[in-house]
């Protein structure tokens, strides 16, 4: 019968869990790269808001077209009135043209000489200096030498109906403003809940093989006592279980005590040391003013972000090349900068660089930056961003973080 090999089980078990991250890896991307589930509908409703709005403009330009011609045909018709009134003696029945002129209540009509002044107006609050640039002129010939001129501006109903269809299509676009910003919302919330569900799930899942490895590395402890790999082991054991413990911690309130930050930075740095190209030096280097650089954090998370941003760097140089972290402060705010002297990032794509899915390399899944941003934003109320980047000249991204009080 053959021998069982534990160390065989070991690696087995490794690669189950290392098989298991890469699936809830890709599960991640995809959920956060799937396109916008309302982009349909959206798209739905902006082309029936497009079609409504042309239909309501088309309508209303031949009903104001319509109501202005109508508004003409009254203003010659009141001035032929108001002629009539004018040339009328004492034994002409007037009632009739009277009720013709004092039935306009609605257009604002100015009667001029022929020099242009002002002789009487109707229906208007303040009288215009210079009636000549409103619709017109009609004729009014009092007698062979004596002509007048009837100008008259829209009514106030035509103006109306002439400023509806841009009015209409503020309240449109408001409401289709208003149901996108609702449904982006409603599907950003539910791939919270998706994302809550898939990294729980992986801790949950990253369970049983982390209890498998912690078996099997004690009994290879016990049978290779002096073996100088069983120590390192172990600490990729420990650092399996830091791993599931962050995956609880996503969508969870985290859990947030004050941390001394530079600590928690060269503990990071120094594991990362170790597991980075020979070609690449990474420095550290502090500059706060304070005793003790505290900040209200959950130092799992954090560190988790510290190292998505050298680990990037390093992608960044190809692997050869100079990493330098500094923290700073002023007053109330912590500084942590990781510069590095890689290629640089484009300009165009800087606003890329959160997004989930979004990467340079062909094999990375592009949710290192994204989950980062989320952590020190959502998470801390901090912020992350790229302080400065030079093509060829490498890039800085800069953590802002609050400092503890009394810190």
């Amino acid at each position: 019968m053959k021998a069982h090999n534990p160390l065989q089980s070991y690696y087995k078990i490794l690669e189950y869990a290392n098989l298991l991250l890469s699936l809830q890896a890709k599960n991640y991307k995809l959920l956060m790269k799937t396109p916008f589930s309302s982009n349909r509908a959206v798209a739905v409703v902006m082309t029936l808001m497009l079609l409504i709005v042309v239909v309501s403009v088309l309508f209303t330009n031949r009903l104001a077209a319509q109501l202005a011609q109508e508004e003409q045909r009254r203003v010659e018709m009141w001035a032929e009135a108001t002629r009539q009134f004018i040339l009328a003696d004492e034994n002409d029945d007037i009632d009739f043209i009277s009720r013709i002129i004092e039935g306009n209540t609605t257009i604002p009509v100015y009667m001029t000489d022929s020099e242009g002044n002002i002789l009487l107006s109707r229906n208007v609050k303040k009288p215009k200096a210079d009636p000549t640039q409103l619709n017109g002129p009609i004729e009014v010939r009092i007698a062979n030498d004596n002509i007048q001129y009837i100008y008259y501006d829209e009514s106030t109903l035509l103006r109306r109906l002439r400023y509806f269809p841009h009015i209409e299509f503020c309240i449109i676009l408001l409401f289709v403003l208003i149901a996108i910003v609702t449904l982006h919302v409603m599907q950003r919330s539910e791939q919270n809940r998706v994302w809550v569900g898939l990294s729980k799930e992986t801790a949950h899942q990253l369970g049983t093989p982390i209890s498998s490895l912690n078996a099997w590395q004690e009994l290879l402890s016990t049978r290779y006592p002096q073996d100088e790999l069983i120590p390192e082991m172990k600490r990729d054991i420990t650092r399996l279980e830091t791993i599931a413990e962050r995956f609880s911690k996503i969508g969870s309130e985290p859990e947030l005590a004050a941390t001394d930050l530079s600590a928690l930075v060269r503990q990071t740095l120094e594991y990362l040391k170790g597991r980075v190209s020979n070609k690449v030096t990474i420095s550290y280097e502090q500059t706060y003013t304070t005793d003790k650089p505290m900040a209200f954090i959950s130092a799992p998370l954090v560190s988790w972000v510290l190292e998505n941003l050298v680990k990037n760097a390093v992608d960044a140089m190809d692997g050869a090349g100079q990493i330098h972290v500094t923290l700073s402060d002023d007053e109330h705010t912590l500084y942590v900068d990781v510069e590095d002297t890689g290629r640089g990032i484009e300009r165009r794509q800087l606003r890329k660089i959160f997004l989930p899915g979004y990467t340079s390399k062909q094999r990375g899944w592009g949710l290192g930056l994204s989950l980062s941003k989320r952590i020190i934003e959502d998470y801390h109320g901090g912020k992350l961003f790229v302080k400065s980047t030079q093509l060829g000249g490498g890039t800085t991204f800069r953590i802002v973080i609050e400092k503890a009080e009394n810190s």
